[in-house]
């Protein structure tokens, strides 16, 4: 799926200019839906938590019982010569991915050993700032890991979202505040959710319906470490409209304000400002 531009990929041991074709039609990637990938950002120059996403993508195949075939450290080291070729002031969405080749077990399961490898380089822009989404409810929910791989970030898991987003779409909204099985909040339908009350900072706590993200685990660090509060823990749809403020965290745009929630207005972001500044700070701390 490309959705930017300047695309570079990583195939067969070197860097290719283009969208390169990397999957055949009897690839058990593609018939049984055995792949995995991982997201990373180039920004202002700066790759955050590089290596945490490149050990996060060998654990979600893993998770699928794909053979990983590409030590973390050498990813990292491939990823950051392949985005040499973009300039200091793009913003590059870095995709490194897994998916098995070949069947065993009448075909099902992935045979140990045949792994696809690739990395998709996109330059794609990082939202303004200043941008902000509307949130609803959804009637689909998050599954729990003996129904389907909560613990990878697998391709398979990505129509139920694509379910969200369309229903929330039609409805007016950006986005969806989606449940667990229980009935409680569990993330959006794209990224993990904060919620601000009275300068108190919760979001729900880990409970193996969706990942706990890396720029989420940041996020914690940064407002704790900068004096917040920050409570991970059970939370209710109830809560999010109680709160004073709502805001995102994923990847792709690190901090998302939340306008509105249903029919609950928000008139605050000051908690996702600094939370964006702490994040932004903190990357520019980072070696490069």
């Amino acid at each position: 799926m490309a959705f930017g531009t300047h695309i570079r990929t990583w195939f067969e041991g070197r860097w290719h200019d283009g969208d390169v074709a990397v999957v055949k039609a009897a690839d058990h990637g593609i018939w049984q839906g055995s792949s995995v990938f991982d997201g990373a950002r180039m920004f202002d120059g700066l790759v955050p938590d590089l290596a945490f996403h490149c050990a996060r993508v060998n654990a979600s195949a893993e998770a699928l019982m794909i053979t990983p075939t590409c030590d973390p450290a050498k990813m990292e080291a491939i990823i950051r010569d392949g985005l040499k070729a973009y300039g200091p002031n793009d913003a590059v969405y870095i995709r490194p991915m897994y998916w098995a080749l070949d069947g065993s077990d009448l075909g099902v399961a992935p045979a140990l050993g045949a792994t696809g490898f690739a990395i998709s380089l996109e330059q794609v822009a990082m939202p303004p700032a200043a941008f902000q989404t509307s949130v609803t409810r959804t009637r689909f929910r998050r599954p729990v890991l003996e129904d389907n791989v909560c613990n990878a970030k697998a391709g398979c898991l990505y129509p139920n979202n694509a379910r969200m987003l369309v229903e929330a779409k039609a409805k007016g909204f950006g986005n969806a505040l989606v449940a667990d099985a229980l009935g409680n909040l569990a993330e959006s339908a794209t990224a993990n959710v904060f919620l601000v009350k009275d300068g108190t900072v919760f979001t729900p706590i880990p409970n193996g319906t969706f990942l706990s993200g890396i720029t989420r685990a940041r996020h914690i660090a940064n407002l704790r470490a900068d004096g917040v509060t920050v409570i991970e823990k059970v939370l209710t749809f109830d809560d999010a409209h109680a709160a004073d403020e709502i805001f995102l965290s994923g990847n792709f745009a690190k901090v998302t304000s939340v306008r509105a929630f249903d029919e609950t207005d928000f008139k605050t972001r000051a908690m996702t400002e600094r939370a964006r500044s702490l994040y932004w700070d903190w990357a520019k701390s980072q070696p490069l």
